[in-house]
């Protein structure tokens, strides 16, 4: 079977500077998977070259066995879904509008806006519960409001891979396990095939089916959450010292950080009290 998204040797960078070298990766379709790794590891470039927002330097992605660049960008947007760290929106723009402008490349000649777009984008706003600021304009709203509603238009987009760099970022923990609840139920009802980044390693061995782990623009680790998230690995990727135990809501692994103060019993101390005394609580 042809791979959906693939990244063949794929070198990537800024100017002069590289970031990726002849990096390999399929993109397993109807799964969730997840990059993970330390800042300036290249998550963000890959999902950008996956993406086609930045073009290879070497390699190529390929869309379905194609050269991703080689096709028309509106055939591309119809099929792959970007929310990217910092995406930026007209000013004075209205949350209706903008999550409208999902539906933008389904449209065209012979396919003209239509109240199933309507309702797309209404469904799309009720699972981000953003309908309520439909009429308020973008820059008016929190960060965590903004963020949601750039989730609502990816999903009014309604691709078949949604690619989403940090899509939990200013997001209070309550709204991250709704939006990374509301992916993973898009990718179970619909098929959709979910690529992300995320910082949080506890979150992402959560929900992720694969995870891609990332150090100075290697893949260091690809596979399950269970082969993936191991303390020789995590410590290679991340220079950390942790405790790999089963998640005690769903057994996936979790990574407990030691720290330099904390992991030795021997030595731990709480202030006030004389090394060895029994603490009162």
């Amino acid at each position: 079977m042809t791979p959906i998204l693939r990244a063949e040797g794929v070198s990537l960078g800024y100017g002069q500077t590289p970031i990726i070298e002849n990096l390999d990766l399929t993109i397993v379709p109807g799964a969730i998977t997840v990059i993970v790794g330390a800042n300036a590891s290249g998550k963000s470039t890959l999902l950008k070259g996956l993406s086609r927002l930045i073009t290879p330097d070497a390699g190529q992605v390929t869309l379905r066995g194609r050269n991703i660049r080689a096709l028309p960008a509106k055939k591309v947007a119809t099929v792959v879904g970007l929310l990217p760290q910092q995406p930026v929106a007209p000013d004075g723009i209205t949350v209706a509008d903008l999550v409208g402008r999902g539906r933008y490349p389904h449209q065209g000649w012979f396919r003209q806006w239509s109240s199933s777009d309507d309702e797309i984008v209404a469904a799309a706003m009720a699972a981000t519960n953003t309908h309520e600021l439909a009429a308020r304009r973008l820059e008016d709203l929190s960060g965590g409001q903004r963020q949601r509603v750039w989730i609502a238009m990816a999903l009014a987009q309604d691709p078949e891979i949604l690619l989403l760099d940090e899509p939990t970022t200013f997001l209070d923990v309550t709204h991250q396990i709704e939006v990374l609840d509301l992916l993973l139920e898009r990718n179970r009802e619909r098929g959709t095939t979910v690529v992300m980044v995320l910082h949080d390693l506890n979150l992402a061995a959560r929900y992720a089916d694969h995870l891609v782990v990332m150090c100075a623009g290697r893949i260091v680790a690809n596979g399950t959450p269970a082969e993936t998230l191991t303390a020789e690995i995590v410590r290679h990727a991340f220079d950390l010292e942790a405790r790999i135990v089963p998640d005690p809501v769903c057994g996936s692994p979790m990574v407990v950080p030691i720290g330099r103060f904390h992991g030795v019993a021997s030595t731990t101390t709480t202030p006030g009290v004389r090394h060895n005394e029994p603490v009162v609580i």
